[in-house]
């Protein structure tokens, strides 16, 4: 991998005091030293230099944040009669307007939301009743409700101007009562904002679920399910849940019922790319009535490591059948795009509808990309986990 992009998104403060023990965990918000406006209770003046500190001190900011690897003193900071929190210098990326939640007693914290990121994401939960063979967060059996409190703290800070906003999880739709309640805050609090909710889709089966989901009437609000084949024995073994299909396609149905936004998410694998033209025809024929349909290169991390040998195909080997799969959905006037694929291995009409979708922390490319016409529209490459790459890289050039 020749450019390497990936962010380090949490991390341990190297020094933290002042924080309250009556709470287990607090939400910060990041501001300028020379910041005028109106200070919240999260907010923290963001301290890069020992100028910068001085003068954060001498505005009587209550609370300050510092990123450095020891050039501005630690114990002149501990000894402030304010909250501190210092963290090493590879955290140099954070800036105005950023989020983070921090943990007070072992001094862990994640970068919840950036301000100048096109692509900000929420972690509703771990838990998940699906266990896809190439999931990139496995799922793990914890009470981690906690999540959903501290998205609720965390949507009051977020800059309302922001594009657009993922949740994903695990299942996020686990507690989906309380989980409702966030979206409603959303719909509050950045109805500008488009609000994408990563869902396996079979709780909208139930429709009390769906109901509560259509009373949300945020403007913006689109689910968006995995179908990852149109054939039901197929998807169930890739999710590893009996009657998962039947489940997700009437909650898409049921959605749909209820004019609600839903995108169908397709990640091409060894096990769903050799049909993907079939399953893109199905979906034309069936559903043409979805919002958007994404066809998906694998990002190779979580259990796609583990399941390797079953999963991965070059992508030039389904190339053809990639084409033929947009074709299908085009001629039926549904909207589709190519997501985590870079345009060397894609027929070139499939272009138009190959997109940057890669989350900027986590994007990079290869050295031969440097030479490449195409790079500035191009997706690259995840840098995450053990990146596997196609024997059809190669610089597109006039």
């Amino acid at each position: 991998m020749g450019e390497r992009m990936t962010l380090p998104l949490y991390g341990t403060a190297s020094l933290s005091t002042g924080f309250q023990t009556d709470r287990a965990r607090s939400v910060l918000r990041l501001q300028s030293v020379d910041s005028n406006s109106e200070r919240h209770a999260a907010d923290f003046a963001l301290v890069k230099t020992g100028e910068e500190f001085g003068r954060a001190v001498e505005a009587n900011w209550p609370s300050i944040f510092i990123v450095s690897d020891g050039s501005i003193p630690g114990p002149v900071s501990e000894a402030l009669e304010c909250r501190v929190v210092t963290v090493p210098q590879k955290y140099d990326y954070l800036r105005d307007g950023d989020v983070l939640g921090f943990d007070h007693s072992s001094k862990k914290f994640r970068t919840l939301f950036r301000k100048n990121s096109a692509h900000n994401s929420l972690l509703v939960t771990e838990r998940c009743n699906n266990y896809c063979l190439m999931c990139s967060q496995p799922p793990k059996d914890v009470d981690d409700r906690w999540l959903l409190d501290e998205i609720k703290e965390s949507l009051a800070l977020i800059d309302p101007n922001t594009h657009a906003l993922t949740f994903t999880g695990g299942e996020t739709l686990s507690d989906w009562e309380d989980f409702i309640e966030v979206l409603k805050e959303c719909r509050d609090r950045l109805p500008r904002t488009a609000v994408q909710v990563l869902t396996n889709g079979r709780a909208f089966a139930d429709s009390r679920v769906v109901d509560a989901w259509r009373d949300i009437a945020h403007p913006k609000l689109m689910a968006a399910i995995p179908l990852y084949a149109s054939v039901d024995h197929l998807h169930d073994h890739v999710v590893q849940a009996k009657g998962a299909f039947d489940e997700t396609v009437l909650g898409i149905l049921k959605l749909k019922d209820r004019r609600q936004r839903v995108e169908i998410r397709v990640v091409l694998h060894a096990l769903t790319a050799p049909m993907i033209a079939e399953t893109c025809r199905w979906i034309a024929r069936n559903l043409p009535f979805v919002d958007h349909v994404a066809l998906m290169g694998l990002e190779n991390t979580g259990f796609a490591i583990a399941n390797d040998a079953m999963l991965w195909i070059d992508p030039v080997d389904y190339r053809d059948a990639l084409a033929l799969a947009v074709d299908h959905l085009t001629a039926a006037g549904v909207n589709v795009s190519v997501y985590n694929l870079p345009k060397c291995v894609l027929a070139r009409s499939v272009w138009p509808h190959a997109l940057q979708s890669i989350s900027d922390w986590k994007n990079g490319f290869v050295d031969e990309c440097n030479r490449c016409d195409e790079k500035p529209d191009c997706s690259g490459f995840f840098t995450t986990g053990r990146p596997r790459f196609s024997r059809g890289i190669h610089a597109i050039t006039a």
